[in-house]
């Protein structure tokens, strides 16, 4: 391969089939692909290797370990995609993909595609050891460590799980516009869950992590075992003793970090630019104009050092980069891949991301965040007389055409004369995310960037992704509960 895209002696990774797909191979194959007459193609190459350990009951449970290996092929005909994949990378059956994704052309004069050149890439995750080059032992080790924590955190634990996943991918993008681009991509995830019970009442409580880094991540302070794993006891205690929730219309302070779960499914998903290109997303129509409090800038960023969202290129051989989507409560950005980018008469933003070589790419988010204000966060729940301080969220359901959302939180606290009180269970946050960004009235100063190992599905493909906000004071959001507050 040409470009300086095989790996040099200081690389981390180890080859792969992907070091025999030269630039002669991927220029033959979207020639082919283009013949019947597309517009634009494109090939995903890709190999990827994982492990995963379960530890449940002081035993491990399972192991696991999988390879994969393919190539998607697509070709762009106006607004119709053809798109076909292969596992096996002979020169018959990358053939034979590139022709069925070319059918979706009719015939006509094929264009050429450009000569592939090496695109340079940033580095935003570098490794200086994979963790799959480390023996099984050591990742048990660490599940070993988190579950006795847990267990001592306090008597009434008596149920730990934990659960450690690890890899990396090799992508290469070649595209008929001229586009090469190489990508080693690591990951690793962590987590512990555990239970309480007292009196015959159970709660349950989790706490992990995920970055795209090597096992040098458990030896720093925040990230080892023992602290997820007394992290994950402290919240099923804590929550023995929850009261039932308030119900009705309250102030809510959303805490940093997980609280971008919220502004991810309830605003992020709006600003893809596909849903815009199709009129389906509330945002559709709203460049320029004010859709949010002016406390609120909202960007995309994939270039945050590590993280769990971030990318060095899209699936689209597009680097990297940080867009801003909502600036001080102006709309100025849509989230764009190559299709709605050419829509939209702009550059695409390197939001475009699949599941795998099997799925064409759509926009998808990265790290969604929502900026730092100027307020101090104890100011923020000082300023409540009655209310409700958000701290961890579970699932939710959102309508992309109007924001309308119901997020379930795992863990919550009722705010009383500007301090926190009552732990509360069984609360749901009911409103509309376009609506909660106009209401927002703080926006504190501590920005914080979640470790959760949050992933993020749309039709049908799942890819992780990062989510991050300072506390925010919402002035009113319905709370759905079990008695009047």
């Amino acid at each position: 391969m040409t470009g300086g895209l095989l790996p040099d002696a200081t690389s981390p990774y180890p080859s792969t089939p992907l070091d025999n797909i030269d630039a002669r191979t991927a220029e033959r194959l979207l020639g082919v692909a283009l013949a019947s007459g597309g517009d634009h193609a494109d090939l995903y190459f890709e190999y990827r290797s994982g492990s995963d350990f379960a530890f449940e009951e002081g035993r491990v449970r399972t192991v696991g370990r999988a390879i994969i290996l393919g190539l998607g092929v697509r070709v762009v005909r106006g607004d119709a995609t053809g798109y076909a994949y292969t596992e096996e990378l002979s020169e018959e059956r990358m053939l034979e993909a590139a022709r069925t994704a070319g059918q979706i052309a009719a015939q006509g004069g094929a264009l050429a595609p450009v000569a592939l050149q090496a695109t340079a890439l940033p580095s935003f995750y570098p490794v200086r050891e994979l963790s799959l080059a480390r023996p099984g032992e050591e990742k048990i080790a660490l599940l070993r460590r988190a579950d006795a924590a847990a267990r001592a955190f306090d008597p009434r634990i008596v149920r730990v799980e934990a659960g450690f996943a690890e890899g990396w991918s090799d992508v290469l993008v070649a595209s008929s516009d001229g586009t090469l681009a190489r990508d080693r991509q690591p990951m690793v995830r962590f987590g512990v869950s555990a239970v309480a019970e007292e009196k015959g009442k159970r709660q349950s409580g989790r706490s992990g992590t995920a970055k795209r880094r090597g096992l040098d991540l458990f030896a720093e302070p925040g990230a080892t075992p023992e602290e997820h794993g007394r992290e994950a006891a402290r919240l099923a205690i804590a929550m023995l003793h929850a009261e039932e929730a308030p119900a009705g219309p309250m102030e809510v302070v959303l805490a940093a970090g997980e609280s971008g779960i919220l502004l991810h499914e309830a605003v992020g998903h709006g600003l893809e630019a596909d849903f815009n290109r199709k009129q389906t997303s509330n945002y559709s129509g709203q460049m320029g104009k004010p859709v949010a409090s002016p406390l609120c800038t909202v960007v995309d960023d994939a270039t945050l050092t590590s993280a769990r969202g971030s990318i060095n290129v899209d699936d689209e051989g597009v680097p990297g980069g940080r867009s801003v989507l909502i600036d001080s409560g102006i709309l100025v950005g849509y989230m764009q891949d190559r299709i709605s980018a050419r829509h939209f008469g702009v550059k695409p933003t390197g939001n475009g991301r699949r599941e795998s070589f099997r799925h064409p790419p759509l926009p998808r988010m990265t790290n969604t965040l929502l900026l730092a204000g100027n307020d101090d966060p104890q100011d923020i729940i000082a300023s409540v007389a009655r209310g409700v301080f958000a701290k961890r969220f579970a699932g939710g359901q959102v309508n992309i055409s109007n924001g309308d959302f119901v997020f379930a939180l795992t863990e919550s606290y009722l705010i009383e004369d500007g301090k926190l009180t009552a732990p509360l269970r069984g609360v749901n946050l009911i409103g509309n995310g376009p609506e909660v960004l106009r209401n927002v009235t703080m926006v504190g100063h501590d920005f914080l960037l979640s470790d959760g190992t949050w992933t993020c599905g749309k039709d049908g493909q799942s890819v992780p992704v990062g989510i991050g906000t300072p506390t925010v004071k919402i002035k009113q959001i319905t709370v759905g509960g079990t008695r009047t507050p």
